[in-house]
């Protein structure tokens, strides 16, 4: 044996595993992705002092490490033929009320703030280079690009790849103490009469194993939403999945565990993109959705396939692709989206099955060599290049191996825009899906603790997880402000939970389990109790199950080191959120389109009674439930400006925060 090969397996941090530390500030932030960030510097920009914990690297950590190629709901900006509250209430009325007001309304009055914010920190918004001089989409004098309806400009098409560098840049200028490779694993809270109050959190260090105690005056979660719960093999991960791998719904677990509300948890889609290596990485395949938006479309023969308006107007023209049909003032986004509405629907290739009627042949394709030269540059290159793992895998490698958008197509898969076909058990945390309830200032049914990002309940893309974050980080630097001292804790619940984390480090190693195992027992689990169709029966057996792996698995699980650690923490978190979603799932007495939740003991679709969230949550181990309206936010720019006057008048005077 070679002395590389005896090394290998050495671990190469320090063993601090027998160890804890105690920090504390006036604002805790949770989560280094777009929302954390944002987080942390508004609260840093009011005087606070800021810790930011972050399982991974900050740099490039989070859904938007590795880019993303458009900002939604740009409707400030100086192009923008739109308002905030016009697509905001587009927004909510394309989920049939399902939806989240309070986010989508932030996202469009103060997500071009952001924007502007990210391009002080050294993010590229605009093509500054003129590189893109004259196409419809660029507006000359700003040198802003647009996305999807090239009328209204209120989606920007943006250089993602810069931004998470930059925002870390900032959080260093502002003097925000970033503790990389630190997971958060459970939240601190505080009882006094009746009311719960957050009181911080707790952590790891990944690399060492060295136990955190954070106390704070406000927390804000900013972690990532579920996934790996109907999904997961462990042979096949990577980069067929969206989001990255460890992004998994940590602050779901931890939040409901500390008895924090969730709605709309019984919301799952069929699966679009896979961390079982069931699709092509995405965006890597010829479609016409989001990245690829609005890619001509060949057959097998080359015959052009058409695209229609709202209306089923054959449009003959690439740039009509880009326009509202006539009498409808805005569409939200061409391609495929959530259950569209007629009104919001963008141009789109007629459906699949219009498609083969008529007689067009698959395989399709997309062919950008029949596009104007602009067009084909700004999908190949930018769009594609910019977006989630695009850069690398897919602009970079497939360049090198000599694809060539002028002379060259690539096949699309599955019947639409889709990289593969899934089954209907094979379900995802995709479009808008369940999270956190919270009130206008995004505070949890927790004092103190507030939620930004895809910890929400409908969440959204980059626009809303920065707008939100600040927003939240905004809100609870306001509490933390007001607060003499920090709030009390229970020392016992610190060495419970260190003793939790540590546990797999000295468990029998002869029987052991490893987390793999676990994770796909439990994705298993879920294909085959709440599935595409659900009842009583499967979802009270798979409580049951899900309660056996809690009691005969989880105690087996072995790790040789912190990360081996990490990573059983996160499936222990995927038990819990999948735990949630069956007790949401039980709780819906109706099935719903909007909520592509199907029951076969109640087949009654979206009857006018069960109209509503259900807001769930555990205490001492029951489980309580209450309805709340779906209009519960109220009318968005009366609420939102009867408790942001002091930044409207901030922005009125440029100042910007």
């Amino acid at each position: 044996m070679t002395e590389m090969q005896e090394n290998r397996y050495i671990w190469p941090y320090a063993n601090e595993s027998g160890q804890r530390e105690t920090l504390s500030c006036d604002v805790l932030v949770l989560g280094g992705g777009l929302a954390g960030c944002f987080a942390a510097i508004a609260a840093a920009r009011a005087g606070q002092s800021v810790i930011l914990v972050e399982k991974g690297a900050v740099e490039k950590s989070g859904s938007a490490g590795t880019g993303f190629d458009h900002w939604e709901s740009a409707c400030t900006n100086p192009c923008s033929k739109v308002t905030p509250e016009e697509i905001a209430w587009a927004y909510v009325r394309e989920q049939d009320g399902y939806s989240n007001g309070i986010l989508h309304y932030i996202e469009c009055r103060e997500g071009y703030d952001r924007l502007l914010d990210m391009e002080s920190f050294g993010g590229k918004i605009r093509d500054t280079e003129g590189e893109f001089k004259g196409a419809a989409f660029r507006d000359d004098e700003t040198g802003l690009m647009f996305a999807y309806d090239y009328t209204n400009r209120f989606t920007l098409r943006v250089w993602g790849t810069t931004f998470k560098p930059a925002l870390r840049k900032e959080l260093t200028r502002l003097g925000v103490k970033v503790l990389d490779r630190t997971e958060a694993t459970a939240l601190l809270v505080e009882e006094r009469a009746g009311v719960r109050r957050g009181a911080g959190a707790m952590g790891m260090d990944v690399h060492t194993g060295k136990f955190y105690v954070f106390r704070s005056k406000s927390t804000v979660l900013c972690m990532s939403r579920p996934a790996r719960v109907w999904l997961f093999n462990p042979d096949t991960v990577g980069l067929c999945e969206f989001r990255p791998m460890q992004s998994i719904g940590s602050g779901h677990a931890m939040g409901w565990r500390a008895g924090m509300e969730f709605t709309m948890m019984e919301k799952s889609v069929r699966a679009e993109f896979s961390a079982a290596g069931r699709s092509f990485p995405p965006y890597g395949t010829g479609n016409n959705h989001n990245t690829w938006y609005a890619a001509t479309m060949v057959d097998a023969r080359g015959v052009e396939i058409p695209y229609v308006d709202r209306d089923g107007n054959e449009l003959k023209t690439v740039d009509e692709r880009y326009r509202p049909a006539p009498g409808q003032k805005f569409f939200l986004k061409g391609g495929v989206i959530d259950d569209p509405k007629y009104e919001y629907r963008g141009p789109e290739t007629l459906p699949f099955d219009e498609l083969i009627r008529r007689g067009y042949q698959l395989p399709f394709y997309a062919d950008l060599s029949r596009m104007p030269e602009e067009e084909r540059r700004v999908i190949w290159g930018m769009m594609v290049g910019q977006e989630a793992k695009t850069q690398v895998p897919i602009y970079q490698n497939y360049t090198r191996r000599g694809f060539d958008p002028e002379k060259h197509m690539l096949q699309g898969y599955g019947t639409g825009w889709q990289s593969a076909n899934f089954l209907e058990q094979e379900r995802q945390f995709f479009g808008a899906p369940g999270g956190i309830l919270h009130d206008w200032d995004l505070m949890t049914n927790i004092e103190g603790v507030y939620a930004a990002g895809d910890q929400l309940f409908a969440s959204d893309c980059a626009g809303a997880a920065c707008a939100t974050g600040y927003y939240a980080g905004r809100k609870a630097a306001a509490r933390a402000g007001g607060m003499a001292q920090l709030p009390d804790f229970e020392p016992g619940d610190a060495d419970r939970e260190q003793t939790r984390l540590l546990a797999p480090l000295y468990a029998d190693k002869a029987n052991g389990l490893s987390w793999k195992e676990l994770n796909a027992a439990i994705a298993k689990a879920m294909q085959n109790y709440c599935g595409g169709v659900r009842c009583e029966a499967l979802l009270k057996e798979g409580l049951d199950l899900l309660k056996r792996f809690e009691e005969e698995m989880v105690p087996r699980l072995t790790a040789d080191n912190p990360h081996d650690l990490m990573r059983i923490h996160e499936v222990l978190d995927i038990l819990t959120v999948s735990q949630i979603v069956l007790h949401a799932s039980l709780a819906r007495h109706s099935s719903s389109a909007p909520l592509f939740f199907r029951r076969s003991d109640y087949p009654e679709m979206d009857p006018e009674a069960d109209r509503h969230h259900i807001a769930i949550r555990q205490e001492n181990g029951k489980v309580l439930t209450r309805d709340v309206p779906l209009d519960y936010f109220g009318d968005l720019q009366t609420e939102y400006e009867a408790r942001n006057g002091d930044y409207i008048e901030r922005q009125k005077g440029g100042d910007g925060r």
